[in-house]
């Protein structure tokens, strides 16, 4: 069903795209909108940017609506990392953080800057059984982690966190869901995260500059944000003293090229549906496993992992990636392997033509 969504992505004619989890591709129907607001931009001048102030109130409510998230709990962001670092600064450091080894620097070095208590849990097949065992033994009263692992691309149960959430009310879930957003469905309103971030360049496929944080009313009352400006009180004098608590975040102008970006790239996804990209993706990662496990390329807490998401990092050095890019398979070399990701625009063709080429080589 998704093949014919790869004529959308020019990249796919030569290469085997497998670095989503670097960057997702540029579609064509974006590329022209992205000129059409341009093309605006240069014929109309500042009365087309006035009027695009709309286009960011679109966009938050779709977002909202994609996420399942009360539009007035929206942050639009340049990207996760500054939101988080805005969000740290109303904290009270008297709080206990629960972090993941490892996990992505923007995730743990925000928290690691400012003091806090820390206790870390281990990345591996019992990630789970890892975290719950922190938060029973160290008095922690946040959890902040990634949905999905840059490295290795373990995935967190979603499960898990509702029920750690039901079992811990008072435990504060941040996640990150920059590798997880766009390739994996999500409803934040009935899941057990208090805050959820990412940026849009990856699996949203909406390009740079743009991204969001979702908010429960129960997380507000947790955090003193100081953050603030003109475009917090959208441009209105009086208002300095009402501003919401989502429009903390977005203290000065925000950028209608990519947040509109961010829009269009939402609707994309929305046409083909979640739940279908979803589907494909799991059977994805279930036949890159398959594959790459036979080949003996894959880490055992993966392979014992019940579900994965489609990032792996299988074993390889530096001889096998440069085969790999000069057979035309892009991907990255992460940790002490090489990362290979995969996206909607992927098939099975995909994959069995990368175990075909590292097979040469074995």
């Amino acid at each position: 069903m998704m093949q014919k969504y790869r004529k959308s992505y020019p990249v796919l004619n030569h290469t085997i795209y497998v670095n989503t989890a670097a960057y997702g591709l540029l579609g064509e129907e974006l590329l022209e909108w992205r000129q059409n607001h341009d093309l605006d931009y240069l014929i109309g001048g500042s009365s087309m940017k006035i009027d695009s102030l709309g286009l960011i109130s679109e966009a938050r409510i779709m977002v909202g609506e994609f996420f399942k998230c009360n539009k007035d709990l929206v942050a639009l962001l340049p990207n996760f990392s500054l939101g988080l670092n805005m969000l740290l600064e109303g904290l009270d450091s008297k709080e206990h953080i629960l972090l993941l080894e490892n996990d992505y620097p923007s995730v743990n070095w925000p928290f690691e800057s400012r003091g806090f208590q820390i206790s870390y849990a281990k990345i591996d097949e019992k990630l789970e059984e890892n975290i719950i065992e922190k938060v029973k033994t160290d008095s922690v009263s946040v959890l902040a982690l990634s949905l999905v692992q840059w490295i290795n691309g373990i995935r967190v149960d979603l499960d898990f966190l509702k029920s750690l959430k039901e079992e811990f009310p008072h435990l504060l879930i941040i996640a990150d869901g920059t590798q997880f957003c766009g390739a994996f469905d999500i409803d934040f309103e009935n899941s057990g995260i208090d805050v959820l971030g990412a940026s849009g360049y990856k699996w949203l496929l909406a390009g740079t500059g743009n991204g969001f944080m979702l908010f429960k009313d129960l997380a507000k009352s947790r955090f003193k944000i100081k953050t603030t400006g003109f475009n917090s009180a959208n441009a209105v004098l009086t208002a300095k003293n009402t501003i919401h608590f989502n429009k903390h975040f977005e203290p000065g102008h925000l950028d209608s090229l990519n947040i509109g970006s961010l829009k269009c790239a939402l609707e994309i996804l929305n046409d083909i549906g979640m739940k279908e990209i979803s589907a494909h993706n799991e059977n994805l990662s279930a036949r890159a496993i398959k594959g790459f496990g036979e080949l003996g390329l894959l880490k055992s807490e993966v392979l014992h992992r019940n579900r994965h998401s489609t990032i792996l990092n299988i074993k390889g050095n530096d001889l096998l990636f440069n085969h790999l890019m000069e057979e035309n398979v892009v991907c990255s070399k992460r940790g002490k392997g090489i990362r290979i990701s995969f996206h909607y625009y992927n098939s099975f063709e995909d994959i069995d033509s990368i175990l075909k080429i590292i097979r040469k080589k074995l």
